[in-house]
Order: structure tokens, then sequence, then C-alpha cells
């Protein structure tokens, strides 16, 4: 069913920020902060697989490249932590924004 549509496309996983994902040229993601300017490109070299249909390539420990282009930069929405111990008055309350940059995958060469 949906698994045949994914066989003849083209992907990657790459690692950014501590964090690996499966990216798809001309797809848009949100990683954490990146260096650079709005409309730049950006070059990602720390590629663990690229898959074109049945064609994988494994890195040990990186294979080829993958080229995008920064879109945005900004902050995601408050997180708020909040540690309560009953019956003995004490709360603490904390927020979080955490900076993201949004990329756009131009293109994966392996």
């Amino acid at each position: 069913m949906g698994g045949s549509l994914l066989e003849n496309n083209m992907y990657a996983v790459i690692q950014t920020g501590g964090k690996q994902y499966r990216v798809t040229e001309g797809q848009t993601l949100k990683v954490e902060k990146l260096d650079g300017e709005v409309g730049g490109s950006l070059d990602i070299d720390k590629v663990l697989m690229v898959t074109n249909g049945d064609d994988v390539k494994v890195g040990t420990p990186y294979v080829g490249k993958v080229t995008a282009k920064i879109v945005s930069h900004g902050r995601d929405k408050k997180v708020t932590i909040i540690k309560f111990r009953r019956r003995k008055h004490s709360r603490k309350t904390q927020g979080h924004r955490q900076s993201y940059t949004e990329i756009e995958i131009s293109s994966i060469a392996s």
C-alpha cells in the first residue's frame, strides 16, 4: 500500500544537533539552531545512509552530502516545567523556549 511509494523515492538519514532525521529533496524541517543567514546554503556532511530505490548505501560512519537552504530562524513554543512536592510547601516553575532553524533540503548526493 503506502510502502511502495517510498521504495522508489530517494531519501537520506542525516545527523544534526544530536538528532537524526529522514529527509527527501524538497522537504522542509526544523532542526536545532545552526549558524548561517536566511536564504544561504548549508552543507550537511553527517549523512548516515542514502537510499535510492533498492540501492542502499550505509556510511562507515558517513556517506555523501546533503545541501540545504536556510528558510528561517526562530523560537519554538514555550515549554513549562513544574516541580511540585506535595505537603512540603515546595513548588518551582520554569519555562523554556528552544531556538530552531528551518531548512529546506535542496539536493542529496551519495
